[in-house]
């Protein structure tokens, strides 16, 4: 019987290690959020989900006989992508919904292959969970310098300038795709989730130096449908 693949724990882990973050789900969970820079090589499609997801209430057994079947195809057409990124003996780090099912299938198939398999603890649901206790602790950890203003009196242009010179600069509507207050929406493009958001301004966060200030501008609790997390 093959190892268990090796877990991963989010808040010990340097993504930057792995030569690829593998996202196992499917491309509607995917877009609503993921890791920074993971790929989504999903084991079953949006398609093949919803059909498995629907036998599964009625036939366990047939369920995950036409699952694996897909799995199987869906992995072996994603191979090329992986041995493209990955050099041999590289390392790898897979994760799902929760970190069972479709991340064994693609680690497995990996290991078997040779490369270094890392599986996510807990899954997407850990690493957000994770994000939720991380976002109020670092969103105090900055002395914050905010732009105050009508609209449309420059201030996102300002934070354009700042952020030329070289200063820490947190633009809250471009995290949150809206222009917020009265100007609102981006015509032809559809806000991120409330999940993605969240992701987003917490990695950018985590990119400033507590030691020198953070430029941003002045913004209700809300920026369009997404709302600023509260701090500790």
């Amino acid at each position: 019987m093959p190892p268990p693949n090796n877990l991963a724990s989010i808040d010990a882990i340097d993504l930057s290690a792995y030569h690829m973050v593998i996202d196992a789900r499917s491309e509607r969970e995917y877009v609503e959020d993921h890791l920074p820079g993971a790929v989504n090589l999903p084991v079953v499609n949006n398609a093949e989900y919803a059909e498995v997801g629907t036998c599964h209430r009625t036939d366990t057994h047939q369920a995950y006989l036409i699952g694996v079947a897909y799995a199987l195809k869906n992995i072996a057409a994603h191979l090329p992508t992986v041995a493209a990124t990955v050099p041999r003996g590289g390392r790898v780090l897979v994760y799902c919904f929760r970190g069972g099912k479709r991340s064994r299938l693609w680690c497995d198939a990996l290991e078997t292959i040779g490369f270094r398999v890392d599986r996510l603890r807990g899954g997407w649901k850990g690493y957000r969970h994770w994000v939720n206790a991380q976002l109020p602790r670092w969103s105090v950890r900055f002395n914050y310098h905010v732009l105050c203003g009508p609209t449309g009196c420059g201030k996102t242009r300002l934070l354009g300038a700042l952020k030329e010179q070289g200063a820490q600069v947190l633009d809250l509507e471009a995290l949150a795709h809206h222009h917020g207050s009265l100007i609102g929406a981006i015509p032809d493009s559809p806000q991120r989730s409330q999940k993605w958001f969240d992701s987003s301004l917490l990695q950018e966060l985590m990119q400033f130096d507590p030691a020198k200030p953070v430029w941003t501008e002045a913004e209700s609790k809300k920026i369009g449908a997404v709302q600023l997390p509260l701090a500790n």
